[in-house]
């Protein structure tokens, strides 16, 4: 049976037991084994890290060993799938810019807090992860992140909404779910899942958790069936 490692921790707030718990239920309904550790030091065995197809974030701030990132990073890069959502990946870890590099983007700013009504809309797009998804309506923050310009992005979210010094500008539609490679590896993240019933309330947050991780977990077995592989990048390196 394929593998998912789930690691959870950093700032309470986010409820990093609770999403990492529906996570591993997620994959679990999709026929994966899903292991949970509360502990980075998961990640210090490159070599196990490599047997798993995919690999959630729920970690919110904090710090991680470069080592650590590095092991990450490689098994993504031979195929390995990463996955998170809202400060669990993409608030991870803020000095780590190798981390932010991988996943896409870093947080910056949810102008007016928690509770802010917006729109979630869905991009035309042929990835499986927003078929027959529909735009709909979240209560919760509204992130603004800076963002790795080769994202694909699968959702937006039109800012401003609230009067913040950001609103000087001109509009804009922000990223909220979105795809990238590393290497031979997939990497999904959305913006969503401030609190772990952002995906009760709003159930197509859900579906597409559960289609991303789903869709980076595929990309290792399609990595092996087409004879992908992560040498020509690893050459050229630049490990820090």
């Amino acid at each position: 049976m394929e593998k998912v490692l789930i690691f959870q921790g950093g700032w309470d707030g986010h409820e990093p037991q609770l999403t990492s718990k529906r996570f591993a239920k997620m994959m679990e309904d999709e026929g994966y084994s899903a292991e949970i550790y509360d502990t980075l030091d998961c990640l210090a065995d490159a070599e196990k890290l490599e047997t798993y197809s995919l690999i959630v974030a729920c970690w919110t701030m904090g710090s991680i060993p470069g080592e650590y990132t590095r092991n990450v990073s490689r098994a993504v890069s031979k195929g390995t799938g990463l996955a998170g959502c809202h400060g669990g990946m993409c608030d991870a870890f803020r000095q780590d810019t190798e981390w932010q590099f991988m996943t896409g983007g870093q947080w910056v700013s949810h102008p007016g807090g928690d509770g802010v009504e917006y729109m979630v809309n869905i991009c035309h797009s042929s990835s499986p992860i927003v078929t027959g998804l529909e735009d709909f309506p979240v209560k919760s923050e509204h992130y603004y992140l800076h963002v790795d310009p080769a994202i694909e992005v699968l959702a937006t979210t039109r800012f401003p909404l609230v009067n913040y010094f950001h609103a000087s500008n001109k509009v804009i539609d922000m990223p909220v779910v979105w795809t990238k490679y590393w290497g031979c590896g997939r990497v999904f993240y959305t913006s969503l899942g401030h609190h772990d019933d952002v995906f009760d309330n709003s159930p197509n947050a859900a579906v597409l958790m559960r289609r991303g991780m789903k869709w980076a977990a595929e990309g290792k077995k399609y990595a092996i069936e087409n004879g992908l592989s992560s040498e020509k990048y690893e050459n050229n390196a630049k490990m820090y």
